[in-house]
């Protein structure tokens, strides 16, 4: 794993990244930025895992990097390491999927372990996606076998079963809608919702959210994913439309759900 400290107090930053023991904590490589700009032209350069942020800094401060990183590199984590004990900027922080939230001063090995816990974090993550994807190649076999089996001749339940399953492989991509859907089963998109809604009593697009909608409150509830990773998992490129929808299934922000079921 790769770690960027990202701290104005050059010495401080510098002697961080030399005095730990990373290799410890699961860390193989250490880079250093001082501001915002650095920061940023790291993070290009390099495959960044996990971010080590102070949050005020000259110029712009962490939550505007951490916004950035959002936007551009998802997948990275952060932990903010600072000496403002501010719930303005605990709540920002949180909004933005960031879990971890350490005051200055700070021990080494309480740092250290709190980078062990978010490395340990990333590595069930990406084994997680690892095995959904071995999961969805697995399916679109079978469905391919099926289809080639059953011939053109199909009835209305067996193409709402194929529009089942596809959803289910795709339900992860932001693109999944009812045009793709019925591209792929070579039916009218009028036609696939009509009998979609008279087998499942409900829309294509409404079935959609309402499986997002609980894979997205099963994986908060698994307390391994930020709310960030959440959305994008679940299908939402933009996280204001996410918690929107999150919203509005469950009855509050899907940082609150994360905070009272963990």
């Amino acid at each position: 794993m790769k770690l960027l400290i990202v701290n104005d107090e050059k010495l401080t930053a510098d002697t961080m990244a030399m005095e730990m023991e990373w290799k410890r904590f699961g860390i193989t490589q250490v880079y250093v930025a001082y501001n915002f700009e650095d920061g940023k032209r790291n993070i290009q350069e390099h495959m960044i895992d996990i971010m080590l942020c102070d949050i005020e800094m000259p110029g712009k401060s962490g939550i505007e990097l951490l916004r950035w990183v959002k936007e551009n590199y998802s997948d990275i984590e952060c932990i903010f390491l600072t000496c403002h004990a501010s719930f303005e900027y605990a709540r920002e922080a949180l909004e933005l999927g960031c879990q971890n939230y350490l005051l200055i001063p700070a021990e080494y090995e309480e740092i250290g372990t709190t980078v062990c816990q978010v490395v340990r974090r990333l590595e069930e993550h990406r084994q997680d996606m690892e095995y959904a994807e071995f999961g969805r190649k697995a399916v679109r076999s079978q469905v391919d076998s099926v289809v080639r089996q059953v011939g053109e001749k199909k009835s209305p339940k067996a193409y709402v079963e194929e529009a089942l399953i596809y959803i289910g492989i795709h339900l992860g991509e932001e693109g999944l809608a009812v045009q793709g859907i019925a591209d792929y089963l070579h039916l009218h998109p009028v036609y696939l919702n009509r009998i979609f809604r008279k087998e499942k009593e409900c829309s294509i697009g409404q079935y959609i959210v309402n499986e997002r909608m609980e894979l997205a409150g099963k994986l908060l509830k698994s307390g391994r994913l930020s709310v960030n990773s959440v959305a994008e998992q679940t299908g939402y490129g933009s996280y204001s439309n996410f918690n929107m929808m999150f919203k509005k299934y469950y009855g509050c922000t899907a940082t609150q759900y994360l905070d009272k079921n963990n």
